[in-house]
Order: C-alpha cells, then structure tokens, then sequence
C-alpha cells in the first residue's frame, strides 16, 4: 500500500491504539471524604501497619482526599495522586483544621505573660488534650509565648471530628398493614391500683455515695512561637526564662508569668525590675497565688523585694509596663476585681481598683482596651501617679 490510503491507515491504527491504552488505566478511587495532615510529618504507608513500607512523607495541614477506611485506618490521597494509609489519630477534620488557623490568629492579639522554653523537645497539640493530634514540636532551648494556663480531664473525650460524612439513611417504604382475619379481642379494664399507691409513688433517693476518687488532670498551657503558632503544651515541659538571679528566689513555687517593670543604671550594667507571679503547684483551677516586685539593689548590688502579696487566686492576663502593672484577683465572694500598682522609686504603690475584664476562653482575644498605651504619657513619676489617680477616681 501506498499513496493517501496508508497514511489514512496509519492514523486509524495509531488513534485505536492510543485509545486502547487510556482504557486500560486504572480509574482512579472515588472521594468518599476530606482530610488535613496533623502531625508536622506524617508517614503514609502501603498497608495497615505503622511499619509497613512508606509511600510518602506529608506535612501538617496538607490537604488529602478520603479513599477508603479499615476500622480506625484511612486510605488518603495526596494533591499529587499518592495513595497510603495512615491512622486516624493523625488526621484533623474541616472544622478542626479552622480553629487550628482561628487560634493562632487570635493569640496573636493577646498579651504574653512571660516566655518559657524546654529541656527537649515537646509536642503542641491542636487541642488541651493529649488524644488531640500534635501538629508541631517545640525544640530543645527554642523559646515561646505563654499565654493562657487551662486544667483538663487527663482521661478526656477525643476529639469530635467528621472525616468522612454518614450516609444518608435509607428511604422507608411504608408497608400497607393487612386487615386481620379475626378481629381483635377488647382491651381488659386495668386493675385496681393498691391502698398505699401514694405512699408507693412518692421518690425515695437513695442515700449519697462519697468517693475519695478524684478525676485526674493535666496542667496545660497556650503557647506562641516565634512564628506566630498557637497551640497547647503540657505545662509541665516548660520553665520560665527569667534570669537565675531572680529565679533563685522562687522558694519552691512556681513561676507561672514574669515582667519587666524598666531597667535600673548600676554603673555599666542594667538591671532590670522584674515582676513575677508564682503557684504552689501544677493543677491549681486559677493561674497564680502570689505576685512579687524585684528591684535592683544599688547599695548592695544585689535584687532586693521591693513588693510582695500572697494567699491570693489570681487569673491572667497580668498586664504590665515600664513603671506600672495591674493583676486580676478573685475576691471571697467571687467577683473579680484588677488591681493596679505604679512604681514610684524602688517603691510600689496602689493606683486604684476596677472590676476585671469579662472573663473569656483562651481562645478569644484580649480585650483591647487593656493593652492600649494611652495617648499621652506624663513626664515625671509624681504626674504620672497623679493622672492615673484622676483617671481611676474622677478627681
């Protein structure tokens, strides 16, 4: 053959050749559900095993596509089209994945209350709970922002989550109910009720049951990293970076927020007025018991106390400044009241009293008031005392 014909030959050949093998490729699995990774790096593997081979390493908050399940095993498909399994621990929900993002846009709003690093590395997760997925890992020395402190059950529920949507119950068909061949006998007339049916009917309460069993809980904290993360750590992986000479004075309790106050000239060197506030012990339903006010000694060179309260259920956020700081306290009949003090010297002195901030879950943001630097700023301690008394009492 030749000429136009074989040409023509050649193509139809070529066409049915071409379409033979596009119809010998797989089709690809249908999405039964949606799904982001959790951890920092997740390991998707060929079969249902954590030691089975490894397909491919992902990162948290890559998006994948639900292919297929196995009890509490998903089978997840990347954006490029890998196709693994991996357990449903280390995946995060639609709506899980949106307060992930939330939080981490509302701490950024809210003030830090002292910055803390670790010994080790340490997980974040996304929720106060060690079942919640941990998205990040604190390294060793690396530094972050605490910002809020929360007790939760240590046995806590998992976390609601809807990875693959329930079906639809399927439709009822309604049955035609078929005439009885033989009718149905009359309902007998109920029996008497007995003489002391009202002394029967009245409740009785069996006696309350003490337990000594208490509901074990973890201490946890909201933390920021430097890249602007918000995420919770057991509290009990953190300490506090205030430096060791003031650190020494802790006396046992734990330091739970630090401040400087402003920076006092000793020769060469600055040293710096710290404010600290300090707990018993982990577990504690409020965030501190005590506050203290380090100054620089320049007689002794050494820090000195210069203000210290105790005995008290404090709650945060402490707010503080060059020359001024306030602390939310609880009072016996359980309102709240901030309490505001100025430096004046080495000194420290009550500027006053107002009920606190409404109280709020870590998750919402300051309130911004109590972080806005006012307008205008007195040059002198004794004027700035004076315009803060006059804003307080209306003088």
């Amino acid at each position: 053959m030749s000429g136009p014909r074989s040409f023509w030959i050649i193509g139809v050949a070529s066409l049915l050749a071409t379409l033979s093998a596009c119809s010998s490729r797989p089709r690809e699995t249908p999405t039964i559900g949606t799904a982001y990774a959790g951890p920092a790096n997740l390991k998707l593997h060929k079969d249902i095993d954590s030691k089975s081979a490894t397909v491919i390493t992902i990162h948290h908050g890559d998006k994948l596509e639900i292919v297929g399940q196995r009890r509490r095993w998903y089978r997840v498909r990347t954006a490029s089209g890998v196709e693994g399994w991996t357990s449903d621990r280390e995946l995060l929900d639609t709506a899980q994945m949106r307060r992930l993002e939330a939080l981490s846009k509302e701490t950024a709003g809210m003030p830090s209350q002292g910055v803390a690093t670790t010994f080790s590395d340490v997980n974040v997760h996304t929720e106060p709970s060690r079942r919640s997925a941990s998205f990040l890992q604190i390294k060793e020395h690396e530094k972050v922002d605490i910002i809020a402190h929360k007790l939760a059950p240590r046995a806590g529920v998992e976390p609601k989550r809807e990875l693959v949507p329930p079906k639809p119950p399927p439709a009822k068909i309604a049955k035609k109910e078929k005439a009885p061949k033989i009718p149905t006998p009359p309902v007998p007339s109920p029996p008497e009720p007995p003489a002391d049916w009202l002394e029967l009917s009245k409740d009785h309460d069996p006696p309350p049951v003490e337990s000594s069993a208490t509901t074990p809980m973890d201490d946890w904290t909201l933390i920021r990293t430097e890249n602007g993360q918000g995420g919770w750590v057991l509290t009990s992986a953190l300490y506090l970076a205030i430096p060791d000479e003031v650190a020494q004075y802790a006396e046992g309790h734990r330091i739970t927020s630090y401040f400087s106050l402003g920076r006092i000239s000793d020769g060469d060197a600055k040293k710096d007025i710290w404010l600290w506030t300090t707990s018993d012990q982990l577990g504690e339903d409020h965030d501190f018991d005590g506050y203290r006010v380090f100054t620089w000694s320049l007689r002794h060179h050494r820090y000195e106390t210069a203000f210290i309260q105790r005995r008290e259920r404090g709650f945060f956020p402490v707010m503080a400044k060059e020359g001024e700081f306030s602390v939310c306290l609880e009072r016996d009949d359980g309102s709240r009241v901030r309490k505001r003090f100025v430096m004046m010297g080495n000194a420290v002195r009550a500027a006053g009293e107002k009920p606190c901030e409404k109280a709020a879950e870590p998750e919402a943001p300051a309130d911004a008031e109590t972080v806005k630097e006012p307008p205008e700023q007195p040059k002198g301690l004794v004027d700035r005392v004076k315009k803060k008394a006059e804003g307080l009492f209306g003088k």
